[in-house]
């Protein structure tokens, strides 16, 4: 209760090293941000793009820009000024957020799935199965799961005492290097809520490939190539981001201790946290 304010790992220790991180992180940044930023306006002010499709990819974009800012700008700012310092309730709000946003795009990306899964495999049903209506309540699921998700791995986070110190050795408030400060044993209950968030997001990732399974002997099914490859061009940008989210994130969260070193954790977690909703409009 005494800490006022964590520490955040600062990436070198000369000036030339931090600026050099500085206009790398605010290149990637303003990349991300150019972005989603398009793929929003165009969504929004293009009427042919009203379509449960786009429409998903809309809340993509938005939680893939609300994911960057809540972690890249804090490193922009201490690179620039020189510091490792954040509040404690900026650590707690960057707690909240990320697992709030992260949660929800694993959801989104899961109902992406079915949404595919409804066009190629259920083509005469999609105008009844997706409305707009329908598409509207998904989306609200997929945000609102998040949320409750980020609520209770917040409340429990910052509800234990802390007694190893405030420096937090990662670049950004993780749960898991913010639980390593802890000094009681009330911690488990938050590795419980981990465990089961993980089993969550295995789920959700269990029935994207099995949607992809039966969407891909679908198309197989496709007497003509060129209808085959619009399928294909449908799905696979939808994939390749399900495969960067998932195998980086699940990377970071599974992989034993004793491979896990300083620089590998904060790679890992750069990957699954800042990578994503910087390549996702690329490959979209």
């Amino acid at each position: 209760s005494s800490i006022t304010q964590f520490l955040l790992l600062a990436f070198a220790d000369t000036r030339e090293m931090q600026l050099l991180h500085f206009w790398l992180f605010l290149a990637i940044y303003l990349a991300a941000l150019l972005g989603n930023g398009l793929i929003i306006t165009a969504v929004t002010c293009d009427h042919h793009l009203h379509t449960p499709m786009y429409f998903f990819l809309l809340n993509l974009s938005l939680l893939d820009l609300g994911s960057i800012s809540t972690t890249v700008p804090k490193v922009i700012a201490n690179s620039l000024w020189d510091t490792r310092a954040i509040s404690y309730a900026g650590c707690a709000a960057q707690v909240f957020l990320f697992a709030f946003l992260v949660g929800a795009e694993i959801s989104l990306l899961t109902i992406m799935a079915y949404d595919r899964y409804i066009a190629i495999c259920k083509p005469l049903h999609y105008g009844t199965l997706l409305d707009s209506r329908a598409c509207v309540h998904m989306a609200a699921a997929a945000w609102g799961s998040g949320f409750i998700t980020a609520v209770l791995h917040t409340a429990n986070t910052f509800s234990l005492p802390l007694c190893q110190g405030n420096a937090v050795d990662q670049f950004f408030c993780e749960i898991p290097k913010v639980l390593k400060l802890s000094c009681s044993d009330t911690y488990i209950r938050e590795v419980w809520l981990l465990v089961v968030s993980v089993c969550l997001g295995f789920g959700c990732f269990l029935f994207i490939v099995v949607s992809y399974v039966q969407i891909f002997r679908a198309v197989l099914r496709i007497p003509s190539q060129q209808g085959q490859h619009k399928a294909f061009s449908t799905c696979l940008p939808h994939l390749a981001v399900v495969s960067l989210l998932v195998s980086t994130g699940m990377f970071a969260y599974l992989k034993p201790p004793s491979i896990s070193s300083p620089v590998l954790d904060i790679v890992v977690s750069f990957l699954y946290s800042v990578v994503p909703p910087a390549v996702n409009p690329l490959i979209y």
